[in-house]
């Protein structure tokens, strides 16, 4: 499967989804709006099925591309931030809220999600939805890998000065969960926000196969099974672990 990601606006997603050459392309998190909208979040939110994700999925029909993407989700009276797969025919095949929320906007005006781990089947792979602070956590990560998941998308909207994130941490939950992790990430400013960019696609080797510089652009890069099984072959981490010992710091509360 060719993967690819759109690090830049909503406004040029649609011209990049057509050039793409892939099978799926992943944009940010909230891209459809700002991320620091404040009190606007909630009223941009729409339904997962809303005006929204509807003229995603005719993009998505229109050009045969998969797309994930992130948007402030209403149901009921919460607001989610979350991000939506959807096939390249048009179908919505699954929708994940942010479960791992990160500082002051996050908490202020978004309800965390109480799934972790969400999947669906695209183009041969077992997919899983995650959104950036999220993938920060060690276990959120490994539980996708133990559920199966074998490509991970992360819409992100990390900012300067935690690059760190993105060069680093991101190959390290592909090395050590034996999964490919594709990390989409903003590159504009909101107040005294700057977003880093940085996108990247990390293999289970850790490699990383494609990684963007700070602006706007569209990175991609070919995801194949093959090196998904020879990397679980030699890097025997999820083979080799030890459930019993570590049960103790999953249920604990330290």
């Amino acid at each position: 499967m060719i993967v690819a990601v759109h690090q830049g606006s909503i406004a040029g997603l649609p011209a990049a989804v057509a050039s793409s050459g892939a099978d799926l392309v992943v944009a940010a998190e909230m891209i459809t709006t700002r991320y620091d909208s404040g009190v606007r979040s909630h009223a941009l939110a729409e339904p997962s099925d809303g005006p929204t994700a509807q003229r995603m999925s005719t993009l998505a029909k229109e050009t045969g591309v998969a797309l994930a993407y992130g948007y402030p989700e209403v149901d009921g009276e919460c607001v989610y931030n979350s991000v939506q797969l959807i096939d390249g025919a048009g179908h919505r095949l699954a929708n994940y809220r942010k479960t791992h929320l990160f500082g002051d906007i996050d908490r202020t005006w978004f309800t965390p999600g109480e799934d972790a781990v969400v999947q669906a089947e695209l183009g041969g792979f077992r997919v899983g939805l995650l959104i950036c602070y999220d993938v920060e956590f060690p276990e959120l990560v490994r539980a996708h890998a133990l559920a199966g998941t074998e490509l991970l998308l992360v819409p992100t909207a990390l900012m300067s000065p935690y690059e760190l994130v993105a060069d680093a941490v991101v190959p390290a939950r592909a090395y050590e969960s034996q999964l490919f992790v594709v990390y989409a990430n903003r590159c504009d400013a909101e107040q005294e926000l700057l977003y880093c960019g940085r996108s990247c696609v990390a293999a289970p080797s850790g490699g990383v196969l494609a990684r963007a510089g700070t602006g706007p652009e569209l990175i991609s890069a070919d995801v194949e099974r093959a090196e998904l099984v020879k990397s679980r072959l030699e890097n025997t981490h999820l083979a080799d672990r030890r459930p019993g010992l570590y049960r103790s710091l999953t249920e604990g509360s330290a």
